[in-house]
């Protein structure tokens, strides 16, 4: 492992119990991302990918193999020390928006940050800087059933770049963003990589594939190197 991997996993695997029988899912996954590395991981539907991101982030634990964020094995941590792990090193989008519907745009990317200890008006205001850079600084009062579909995705993609986390996990995360709206989210993820956030993202989008450093394909349970496409 390189030491200053982000991210590392080796011979990660988990299986689950249907009824009588054993069903693999992920078998022996090798993983090193580096700081400002932008990878993606594609596949069939069912191969894995949303598991995959869940051991990652800590969110399920390894059937087998270890998963080292910044060196740690989350394995390792209580669930507190976990979730306190995750708030400072990691930003996860999933492919539906989980925002709190009681409050506002605003307030749901300020979550992270005032639950980590920063005081609310400097939350807000740096809240209200990723919403402006996201293209939803004019909606920082409204509440996700005010919002479309690609803006409360835009949103959600605001709350996990706030804290400007080492890793972002991000599961499909343009895929229910118009093209200009898609454009910025990429531009977004283009600055921050820049900034040494490396980002982990799972897609069926062979644009937003090309646009990663590395396409990783999810194939029986291990991952596999694509070959770049000629420019």
């Amino acid at each position: 492992m390189s030491n200053d991997a982000v991210l590392y996993c080796e011979n990660l695997g988990r299986t689950y119990r249907d009824g009588n029988r054993l069903v693999s899912v992920l078998d022996g996954v090798q993983l090193c991302l580096q700081a400002g590395e932008k990878i993606a991981v594609v596949g069939a539907s069912g191969s894995g990918k949303s598991t995959l991101l869940n051991l990652l982030g800590g969110l399920d634990e390894p059937s087998a193999g270890r998963v080292l964020m910044r060196g740690q094995d989350l394995a390792t941590l209580s669930e507190r020390e976990r979730c306190r792990w995750r708030n400072r090193h990691l930003g996860f989008v999933y492919q539906f928006h989980h925002l709190l519907p009681e409050f506002d745009a605003r307030e749901n990317v300020a979550m992270p940050l005032l639950i980590g200890g920063i005081g609310r008006s400097a939350a807000w205001q740096q809240a209200a800087e990723v919403l402006e850079q996201v293209g939803m600084g004019h909606r920082l009062k409204h509440r996700p059933g005010q919002l479309s579909g690609g803006e409360r995705q835009r949103v959600a993609i605001a709350r996990a770049l706030v804290t400007t986390p080492d890793c972002v996990l991000m599961d499909e995360p343009t895929g229910n963003l118009d093209p200009e709206s898609a454009a910025q989210v990429l531009a977004l993820i283009d600055s921050l990589s820049a900034g040494k956030t490396a980002f982990v993202v799972v897609t069926h989008d062979p644009h937003i594939a090309r646009r990663m450093d590395r396409t990783l394909e999810l194939v029986l349970g291990a991952l596999r190197e694509q070959a770049r496409e000629p420019a």
